[in-house]
């Protein structure tokens, strides 16, 4: 497999993108806010704003990612990994509705159809897979689907444990702090993977350009 071309990307376009993004993650942040502020029935549950967000974000990640590997065909074994990781995580988010008007452990049984098939087809083209990933871990996409997936598996847990919010609130905790401290940060983390997988969109299509001019 060649490798895919070095095309730079201009300072300008850079800082449009800085700026789109960070705008995003203060629109959410924002709309974290006026969901305490005017939505406490519903605040950070899942018919609140942040976990509505949460679903968004990650239907959106999938469509991109099916486009990358349908379409553009542009590393289909890394980005079968990548759909089914978010896919998964998707269907995670629907946990609550799925057990209570499916039935219990649904998504359970969702997300064993998601991750072992596609897990056994990276396998069987393993080799395919270590080449093209070693192409996609050293983009910016990688990065950032890396701190994302940090942020969101492994930091909101951790920091929206009881125990810590028991420590620092003692008498005055209630279950909402956990509950917003934990959504909040597992939104940014998705919204991390949200533009990472934007950037492996406009990386493929790069790759895909540069293959429809090379043919």
């Amino acid at each position: 497999m060649s490798p895919p071309p070095a095309w730079p990307i201009g300072f300008q376009t850079i800082l449009v993108r800085a700026v789109l993004y960070v705008l995003f993650i203060g629109a959410i942040a924002q709309g974290a806010y006026l969901e305490a502020l005017y939505l406490p029935s519903v605040r950070f549950t899942e018919l609140g704003f942040t976990e509505f967000t949460q679903t968004l974000v990650l239907a959106t990640c999938c469509a991109m990612l099916i486009y990358i590997r349908q379409v553009l065909k542009v590393w289909p074994t890394v980005t079968l990994l990548l759909l089914a990781f978010v896919a998964a995580s998707l269907v995670r988010e629907q946990d609550h509705s799925l057990d209570n008007y499916v039935a219990e452990n649904t998504w359970k049984v969702l997300v064993a159809l998601i991750i072992f098939p596609s897990l056994f087809w990276v396998v069987k083209q393993r080799q395919r897979f270590i080449e093209e990933f070693a192409h996609y871990s050293n983009t910016f996409a990688f990065g950032l689907f890396t701190a994302g997936v940090l942020t969101t598996y492994i930091f909101s847990r951790l920091y929206g444990r009881q125990e810590f919010w028991l420590a620092v609130l003692e008498d005055n905790f209630t279950r909402e702090f956990k509950d917003a401290a934990e959504e909040v940060i597992e939104l940014l983390g998705y919204s991390l993977i949200l533009i990472a997988t934007l950037e492996l969109l406009l990386l493929a299509r790069r790759i895909y350009k540069a293959k429809q001019l090379s043919t």
